[in-house]
């Protein structure tokens, strides 16, 4: 009678799933002061300052601190190395690897970052379905369309709309621009006024210097 097959006990284990990678120090201390800005007293949101300066590690513009934002480009490598492991089955569901040479993408992943942080803090599972079933599968969509069949297998492609965005900020497009901009105020303007003549005004008269 054969015995049943035993497990290796000197193989090192290997985890079926991995979890979130979570942000380092620096970002987890911007989670931080966002948290005390919205809920925190009114002495402890009067020493953060204007909550408009704080940084927003899902916008990564605003986090304007060098030390800051490189510990957030490392959070987002992590993540999408993470999505890339956990979520990507096929090929086109696959983050790109130039991903940090795309606008789009870091704007992008940075959110989605942000939302999945969330949704495992909370004490119920109903964010985290929100997550898998509308913004996973929203973003890997608009992923998709987006970048096409550009930057497959590692081969970063230049920008598409490199050509026509340099025309579009060109002196003479910004200046075309800026006419019908002022064609339309000047049109509110005039309209308003129309609608709102000035009232008469008094104004004082020095009797001496009548003659």
């Amino acid at each position: 009678m054969s015995e049943p097959p035993r497990t290796d006990r000197r193989t090192t284990p290997h985890e079926a799933i991995e979890g979130f990678p979570s942000p380092g120090r620096r970002v987890a201390h911007s989670y931080r002061e966002l948290n005390t800005a919205m809920y925190g007293t009114d002495e402890q949101k009067k020493a953060l300052g204007s909550p408009a300066l704080l940084a927003r590690p899902w916008d990564p513009p605003t986090c304007v601190d060098p030390e800051l934002r490189a510990e957030l480009w490392d959070w987002l490598d992590r993540v999408v190395t993470w999505l890339n492991h956990e979520y990507a089955w096929d090929l086109t569901g696959l983050v790109p690897t130039c991903w940090p040479k795309h606008p789009h993408l870091v704007h992008e992943i940075a959110v989605l970052a942000d939302l999945r942080r969330r949704a495992g803090l909370a004490l119920t599972a109903d964010a985290m379905e929100e997550w898998h079933r509308y913004a996973l599968p929203a973003f890997t969509e608009r992923t998709r369309q987006r970048l096409k069949s550009h930057c497959e297998d590692g081969d970063h492609q230049p920008w598409p709309a490199h050509g026509r965005h340099t025309r579009h900020t060109a002196r003479s497009a910004v200046d075309e621009r800026g006419c019908v901009f002022q064609r339309d105020v000047d049109t509110l303007t005039q309209q308003h006024e129309a609608a709102h003549p000035p009232s008469p005004r008094l104004h004082l008269v020095d009797v001496g210097c009548v003659r």
